[in-house]
Parts: structure tokens; C-alpha cells; sequence
């Protein structure tokens, strides 16, 4: 397996890629080629840079109350370098991970080699970018046909499970409590 990634971007601390404060992947490559997309300079893998998984998860760990969402581009391209990132992280760490993809999750869910990724994500957003569709009123995604899958209880269930806003924004909530209770009990 390669190690390296092509990465366009590592962006800290936004906001507009899942709830919370997180740092965004932007993977080079996707096949997609969605009119309209915001960020056509991704479409080309070459465009990327070469980072090998330790020095993502490192740029990852530096931000220590920050989730991680993979976007781009399309993860998925390099889904096996995604795929041992995201169980890097979730082994050595405990942040969640949103993950972008043009595919549905019906197609990756029967694609071996695509569906290896899923048990380490937490939030899928498929679905190719449809400009006809767009819509602003929409949290965390572009357009109308693209869905939130909460991709744990989908794979426990057998069927797409939408991802539950209010639920999800109580765990973090949590999370960050947590962090901030262990970090206090320490300095204690």
C-alpha cells in the first residue's frame, strides 16, 4: 500500500465541514467532475501534495479539541490511504470523523474495496454536487440530493440511517466537556 496521500489543503479550525470546530482534508482527485462544484482546481490528483500518513495524523493531533472531515476532491479516489488514516485516528485517537464523497453510499456499501473505509466514519455526506439542486439553506452540504448518513447505525441496521443534528451536537457537547473535565481533574 502507498503511504503517501496527495493532499490539496489541511485546513484548521472550520466550521462549515461537520459540527464543531474541525480540520479539513482536501484530498487531490475525483472523477466526478460536478458542474458547479467550488473547487474544480481537485479534480486533478497532480494538484496535490504527497503527505505520508504520520505527518497528517501529527497535523490532526496538533488540534487537539478539533474532529477531522476528509473532502476535496474526493476521498474516496484514495480510499486506501483514507482508509488507514481514519483507522490511525480512531486508534490513537477520539475524534469523530465526517468524511465527502460524490458516490452514494449504495454503491459503496457494494464495493469491497470502497466500503472499507465505512467503519471508521462516522458522518458519510454522498452524493455527487447537482447545481440545479443547490440549495443554501442546507447545513453541511450543497445540494438537495445530498444526504448526512450516519454511517454507524447504518451498517448495524442494513439501511441508510439519516445523521440526527440534535443528537449529534449534544455528543459533541460532551465531548468537549469531557475534555475540559479530564484536563482540569489532571491539572488538579
Amino acid at each position: 500500500m502507498n503511504s503517501n496521500i496527495s493532499i490539496l489543503d489541511i485546513v484548521h479550525d472550520t466550521t462549515v465541514d461537520g459540527p464543531g470546530f474541525r480540520t479539513a482534508i482536501y484530498a487531490a482527485g475525483c472523477a466526478h467532475l460536478c458542474k458547479g462544484c467550488h473547487n474544480p482546481h481537485s479534480w486533478d490528483i497532480g494538484n496535490g501534495k504527497a503527505y505520508s500518513i504520520d505527518s497528517l495524523l501529527e497535523k490532526l493531533k496538533e488540534s487537539e479539541f478539533s474532529n477531522v472531515t476528509f473532502t476535496g476532491g474526493d476521498p474516496f479516489m484514495q480510499v486506501e490511504g483514507f482508509t488507514e488514516l481514519a483507522r490511525r485516528i480512531k486508534s490513537e485517537t477520539d475524534k469523530n470523523i465526517w468524511c465527502y464523497t460524490g458516490y452514494i453510499y449504495e454503491q459503496i456499501i457494494r464495493s469491497e474495496r470502497l466500503s472499507r473505509i465505512l467503519p471508521y466514519i462516522d458522518v458519510l455526506v454522498d452524493g455527487r454536487y447537482v447545481e440545479s439542486l443547490k440549495d443554501e439553506s442546507l447545513i453541511f452540504r450543497g445540494s438537495s440530493n445530498q444526504r448526512l448518513i450516519d454511517v454507524g447505525k447504518s451498517l448495524k441496521s442494513a439501511a441508510v440511517v439519516i445523521w440526527n443534528n440534535n443528537h449529534c451536537m449534544e455528543l459533541s457537547h460532551l465531548h468537549i466537556q469531557n475534555k475540559f473535565s479530564t484536563a482540569s481533574h489532571i491539572a488538579i
